[in-house]
């Protein structure tokens, strides 16, 4: 799939913009601070429905404006997709898909599809395991609808089990409703393990093939799935044990100790954890690594490539790792951004210079 045009009206520091990308690879060029990463920001809003910078809505509204526009038009291989959004100062975001409003944003999961990539992504290895999951839940609900509306589930129940926790007096009284929440918990958790756990099972070696090119092969990336239980059959009657063994605790924590909130993924290299013991290289490349392997997921599973979006990598890689890039992200359309490029390369180049594109 490709993305054709993008449209900017009083978008961050754009007051009004337009680019028609090319269908290989396209670089937007320019000095710090001048909007490039906005770019790349915009077209995932319109994939995604969230900023990769901000979850504050209004920040991205032009100073001393009440409203701003952005409209994307993307190309799959039996199916063209816009995708028009308005942020007002004063009100939610609207949607648009086709000229159709939307009210949920599950309904624009796949109806176009971006890998995002840039320095700040070492926070995948290097930080809490809520960016990994952050990593699956995005990459999942892109090609799967369901799971995104099981994880909508899971947390609104999630929600209510907690707040029966913090705000009941004694532990007999949470004794008397906790198990109908226990239960609805445990029948949603298993869709998003299960999920999760053929995601993995897929990424694993893609990941692992990735690195290896990147790298030069002198490393073994293994990846593993770290929830409560791989046994995705038993995973409800699992987590219902759990929870039940649990509820002293849990009573005492006021919120919910066990469960998919709490999963994560083991990253190694020759069987070191990269988190604790991987240099800072080594980290920059596992994450490069896992979101060359989500590219190849998406296609599988949709047929065709997906964007890819880059940030500021290149200032990050050597000139062989930065070659070995380019050449794997021929396969599919490609925006990036960096300060400059060498001309030699074939590309659409964007100019960038204090929000106007040149």
């Amino acid at each position: 799939m490709k993305i054709n045009s993008l449209v900017l009206k009083n978008y961050r520091n754009y007051s009004n913009a337009k680019l028609n990308f090319g269908e290989g690879l396209n670089v937007l060029v320019g000095k710090n601070a001048q909007g490039k990463t906005n770019i790349l920001e915009a077209i995932f809003y319109a994939v995604i429905g969230k900023s990769f910078k901000t979850s504050k809505e209004k920040e991205i509204i032009k100073w001393n404006e009440q409203n701003t526009y952005l409209k994307a038009d993307f190309s799959k291989t039996y199916r063209d997709t816009s995708i028009e959004m308005i942020f007002s100062s004063s009100s939610k975001k609207s949607i648009k898909v086709d000229g159709i409003a939307i009210h949920r944003i599950g309904e624009l999961m796949g109806c176009a599809n971006a890998v995002f990539f840039s320095p700040d992504e070492l926070r995948l290895i290097k930080d809490s395991p809520n960016e990994r999951r952050r990593f699956m839940d995005i990459d999942i609900s892109q090609t799967n609808k369901r799971y995104f509306y099981a994880l909508s589930r899971y947390e609104k129940i999630l929600a209510s089990r907690n707040k029966l926790l913090k705000n009941s007096q004694d532990i007999n009284t949470v004794k008397q409703t906790i198990d109908i929440w226990d239960r609805a918990l445990c029948e949603v958790a298993k869709k998003i393990a299960v999920e999760r756990i053929k995601f993995l099972e897929e990424l694993a070696p893609l990941a692992a093939k990735a690195h290896e090119y990147i790298s030069g092969g002198n490393e073994k990336l293994e990846i593993k799935y770290a929830g409560l239980t791989d046994e995705r059959d038993k995973y409800d009657e699992i987590m219902l044990k759990a929870l039940q063994k649990n509820l002293n605790h849990d009573f005492k924590l006021g919120y919910t100790s066990v469960g998919v909130h709490r999963d994560d993924i083991d990253i190694y290299l020759n069987d070191v954890e990269v988190k604790a013991f991987g240099s800072q290289g080594q980290q920059r490349t596992c994450a490069l690594s896992l979101k060359l392997a989500e590219l190849e997921i998406i296609k599988n599973r949709i047929g065709e490539m997906p964007l890819l979006l880059l940030d500021d990598v290149f200032s990050e890689l050597d000139s062989d790792r930065r070659r070995k890039l380019l050449k794997f992200t021929s396969k599919a359309q490609t925006i990036i951004t960096c300060t400059d490029f060498d001309k030699n390369i074939d590309a659409k180049i964007f100019n960038i210079e204090n929000g106007s594109v040149k």
